[in-house]
């Protein structure tokens, strides 16, 4: 990720949480999207492994996988975590992990769904997160609601409307497509580019087994879901 960033001449890094819970690198991961975030906010996950929300209610896999991230990182690596909030609705776009009715849980998927967040964000353009799936909607001024998921790569333009847009997951996309999906937000030309960026599935599959974590954590990866 590090190289598609440079080669596409970005210089402003923003991370819509969850950086922990997965992957067999918890300490490590956190500490670059913190450091090379220019803002950063908390997941689901991220709460739990710093124990603000409880992860009883994931599933038996996540759960085991956030009591062993626990265990893998030091307590200035927890206390950062936890100083984390999963907003951050400063400046021209609002960040939320979930939702702005629900920061830390709702899935947004459906268009009534985007539509809700839409009305409830503070923000002309709205960039959300957790669900693993990018997608972009459009509440115009005439209350006409448009888009959805997004596969691939594709370009749109912010010119006009209200915007709710998901840039999908580095590390775990669900969409049968186990690229690494991100976005590049352009706020001079208003126009917003999904990328999909191929990276080392074998590794993370090979560490995530010698963590003695779920083994499906690792194979759901090659599958994209």
């Amino acid at each position: 990720m590090r190289r598609a960033i440079r080669q596409a001449s970005i210089t402003r890094v923003w991370c819509l949480g969850d950086m922990v819970g997965y992957g067999a690198h918890p300490a490590e991961c956190l500490r670059v999207c913190v450091h090379e975030s220019e803002r950063c906010i908390a997941g689901n996950h991220d709460l739990a492994a710093a124990g603000r929300v409880d992860a009883g209610v994931f599933s038996a896999q996540a759960r085991t996988a956030i009591e062993w991230t626990r265990t893998r990182m030091d307590r200035n690596a927890l206390d950062r975590l936890a100083a984390l909030e999963a907003e951050d609705v400063e400046g021209d776009v609002a960040l939320f992990h979930a939702s702005p009715r629900d920061p830390v849980w709702e899935y947004v998927v459906t268009g009534d769904h985007a539509r809700a967040a839409i009305e409830a964000s503070p923000a002309r353009i709205t960039m959300i997160g957790h669900t693993h799936l990018s997608g972009a909607w459009r509440l115009g001024d005439d209350g006409r609601l448009d888009g959805g998921l997004v596969r691939g790569e594709e370009t749109i333009s912010l010119g006009t409307g209200r915007w709710l847009v998901n840039p999908g997951s580095v590390g775990q996309p669900r969409d049968l497509d186990p690229r690494a999906s991100w976005a590049i937000l352009d706020m001079e030309a208003l126009t917003l580019r999904f990328r999909r960026t191929p990276y080392d599935v074998p590794g993370a599959q090979n560490a995530i087994q010698a963590a003695g974590l779920p083994a499906d954590l690792g194979a759901r990866l090659a599958e994209g879901r």
